[in-house]
């Protein structure tokens, strides 16, 4: 199996608690952590592109995503990113073609126990590995095309737009 470039852009999947401001920020990708606990015989490397709140993301930061994707050598991409604007972001990426790209966070810090963080990496990368070029979204037990998601406020959850 070809080796899976895993590209981090922050979001509440690498989101830690410092006591002393009593408020989660945005920290290095805990990622790294939770693959090196999995023992996995999967080939990755981690790139830690930006350290963001999606909701903070700009049209210039997507654009970073892009360009660094695109320039990527390889063929297989996972995207750690926040929740609220990941839909955003993977559509903007179907303008690349010839990758199998998918995008995956969690709604609760991967630090925590109770973190769908864990299950969803797992997702992200049993679904890079089988399907064919275009841009996915692995989140809630699901693969999503990018073209056909959205992530429901009230019902905290992604879901197919029709």
């Amino acid at each position: 199996m070809h080796e899976i470039s895993i590209i981090t852009v922050g979001g509440t999947i690498d989101k830690v608690y410092f006591d002393a401001k009593s408020e989660y920020e945005v920290g290095p990708p805990n990622i790294e952590k939770v693959l090196l606990e999995l023992h996995l015989s999967i080939s990755y490397r981690i790139n830690s592109l930006m350290r963001k709140d999606s909701l903070d993301l700009t049209g210039e930061d997507r654009a970073l995503i892009a360009a660094t994707v695109a320039a990527d050598p390889c063929n297989r991409i996972v995207i750690t990113h926040g929740t609220d604007t990941m839909v955003e972001t993977a559509r903007q990426l179907t303008k690349i073609s010839h990758k199998t790209i998918v995008l995956t966070g969690a709604l609760e810090p991967a630090l925590f126990k109770t973190s769908d963080a864990v299950f969803n990496i797992g997702c992200a990368f049993g679904a890079v590995q089988s399907l064919g070029p275009g841009v996915y979204i692995a989140m809630n037990g699901k693969v999503f095309p990018a073209d056909n998601v959205r992530k429901n406020l009230q019902e905290n959850r992604f879901e197919t737009v029709s």
